[in-house]
């Protein structure tokens, strides 16, 4: 029993001061692997729901044309869509290739009153 805890505390110091790149990397995602199993098992899916934002779009429907729409419909289809939506075309100065500049600004209105929740 003693030899085994010198052994593992010999180990711990080890990789310690001399690092392994593969040995961290597995670490790192062995790491995240099971932050995101513990999130989504303790979720209490009090969210948005992706929804709400086409909803609240639908009187803004006649400045959409039919290709925007299907994408928008798209897009509201999950709460990760969203949250890449705003992230990537929201909350940066970039163009969304598929929106009219008036109609991102429309969407990205609607996500920011619903941010909290993503």
């Amino acid at each position: 029993m003693k030899n085994l805890l010198i052994l593992i505390v010999f180990a711990a110091v080890f990789l310690h001061f001399y690092p392994q790149p593969e040995l961290e990397r597995w670490f790192n995602n062995q790491k995240q692997t099971a932050i995101s199993a513990f999130s989504d098992a303790t979720d209490t899916r009090a969210r948005l729901s992706p929804s709400i934002i086409y909803r609240d779009l639908t009187p803004e429907f006649k400045s959409f044309n039919s290709e925007e729409l299907k994408m928008l419909q798209e897009m509201t289809s999950s709460r990760k869509l969203v949250a890449n939506f705003n992230t990537e075309y929201c909350r940066s100065d970039k163009r969304s290739p598929r929106f009219h500049s008036s109609n991102q600004q429309k969407i990205c209105k609607v996500i920011s009153k619903y941010q909290n929740l993503l």
